[in-house]
């Protein structure tokens, strides 16, 4: 589900994003974070999909269990 998410250091300084749009992973992130429903968010940006939510959650889910893991490597 991880294939939505691109990173170009041209983009967003680098950071991960959504199918090559400007809309990074924190933001939609941060906009779950805050309460926003999925509804909401993509009513404010209709250029996402429900997929791109979903895979920006399991892209974050996936980074935080390799953190976690390497850190039990050490």
């Amino acid at each position: 589900m991880n294939s939505n998410i691109t990173v170009k250091s041209s983009k967003r300084s680098g950071k991960p994003c959504v199918r090559n749009l400007r809309i990074t992973v924190y933001d939609i992130l941060s906009m779950l974070a805050n309460g926003m429903s999925y509804d909401e968010i993509l009513e404010d940006f209709p250029k996402l999909t429900k997929e791109d939510i979903l895979s920006a959650l399991s892209y974050a889910a996936d980074r935080e269990h390799k953190t976690t893991m390497a850190q039990l490597s050490a």
